[in-house]
């Protein structure tokens, strides 16, 4: 039916519900807002069941089949959230995605959660067959350059507005990170004294920020410096920051640095590739001490801590970001 971004949501979900909504991206942020648009959309419209299935390996591919044939008697239709992180289904998941489309009806909807999606896989049966009954939507990073403009327009959905130079420091205190900057914001609508934030409120506001920094944990986990790395780590944990927010910050660099690692062999300058002129050497040097299989092993363990924050394996989640921390600064785990 159609393929579009997060901004087009809203719209398309005014016209009507689909029977299948494929939300693909790595930007955690932006992909629970799209879910929780398309939950509420499916609950006005009468989708008063969900079934919330994970599609880790080995995963028992007829239980998608079987949910979409079973309606409670007290709710006439239902929801199925279908989350894969690893984003291939295989050759049996495959077939239940296509079988499933071929019967979508206007009593279930499916809310199938994938990470980016290479070129490949876009082009494979069960998304083509999902896409022509459904939406499928995707999520792409926010860049350096539009981090302002994207944080501009956060303020002003929040209410609020800001100096340019108000809204270049907090784009420069996030990094990227869009939970960070959607926290910040949070943050400023309880201490904002009027409805245009100045710089000196902005740097106040990001100032009083936890003194342990997901930024500070990268940064020195790059630089090698391990020892520094898990105090860092710790600190995070002892000032509640969320395992999450930690997990994300982890895997995006991992991500990061293999596609630098693939554009650095193609001959593109770091200068380039990093926009960041101070964390240019760091990346260089992680590149240089991490092979591609490593980081492709880092990966992995990170969606065990992403299954085991929300419960689905016996591991402290904490542990696991401990050794991913000792993985990313060259150190095996303990």
């Amino acid at each position: 039916m159609a393929r579009i971004n997060p901004r087009q949501l809203s719209q398309n979900l005014r016209q009507g519900l689909a029977p299948i909504y494929v939300v693909t991206g790595d930007e955690p942020l932006l992909i629970q807002e799209c879910c929780d648009d398309i939950r509420e959309a499916a609950r006005n419209h009468g989708f008063n069941e969900r079934d919330l299935l994970h599609g880790e390996h080995n995963f028992d591919w007829g239980l998608l089949l079987s949910a979409a044939g079973s309606l409670s008697l007290f709710a006439d239709k239902k929801i199925i959230e279908l989350r894969l992180p690893g984003g291939k289904p295989g050759d049996k998941g495959s077939k239940a995605l296509q079988e499933f489309a071929a019967n979508a009806n206007d009593e279930t909807l499916l809310l199938l959660v994938l990470p980016k999606l290479d070129r490949a896989q876009l082009n494979s049966k069960w998304i083509k067959a999902l896409e022509a009954k459904g939406v499928l939507i995707q999520i792409w990073p926010v860049d350096a350059s539009e981090m302002p403009r994207w944080i501009h327009q956060r303020l002003r959905a929040a209410n609020l507005d800001a100096e340019p130079e108000a809204i270049q420091i907090l784009a420069e205190r996030v990094e990227g990170n869009l939970l960070a900057a959607s926290q910040e914001i949070e943050k400023l609508k309880l201490l904002a004294q009027d409805s245009v934030i100045s710089a000196d409120t902005m740097n106040n506001a990001v100032a009083s920020s936890a003194r342990y920094d997901v930024f500070g944990l990268i940064d020195k986990a790059l630089a090698a410096d391990a020892a520094g790395a898990v105090k860092t780590l710790q600190g995070l944990r002892a000032e509640g920051v969320e395992a999450p927010v930690v997990l994300w910050a982890i895997a995006r660099e991992i991500r990061t640095l293999l596609e630098t690692q693939q554009k650095l062999e193609e001959g593109q300058p770091i200068n380039r590739l990093v926009r960041i002129q101070k964390r240019q050497p760091l990346i260089q040097s992680a590149c240089q001490r991490l092979r591609p299989r490593q980081l492709e092993n880092f990966l992995l363990r990170a969606r065990a801590v992403d299954n085991a924050i929300k419960g689905g394996k016996e591991m402290d989640p904490w542990a696991g970001l401990l050794e991913l921390t000792l993985n990313l600064s060259g150190k095996r785990s303990i």
